[in-house]
């Protein structure tokens, strides 16, 4: 519910403008960088987290490979 209220919120002239702005502060060839940058983070955190769940799932296994 509160997702469609967000995306109901921002329109198509939104996005235009927002896109607009982020081409004139940035320039066309530094937004590709930021945007690899961006998806390496999450995919770092991605990681982090799926290793920090199978960490609490298997303790045991958590603890043998930290005392090798």
């Amino acid at each position: 519910m509160y997702l469609n209220v967000l995306l109901g919120m921002v329109g198509p002239w939104q996005v235009v403008i927002l896109v607009v702005a982020l081409l004139l502060m940035f320039g066309g060839k530094k937004i590709p960088e930021l945007m690899k940058g961006l998806g390496q983070g999450m995919k770092e955190f991605k990681k982090a987290t799926r290793d920090e769940s199978e960490g609490i799932a298997n303790p045991q296994k958590e603890l043998a490979s930290k005392s090798e």
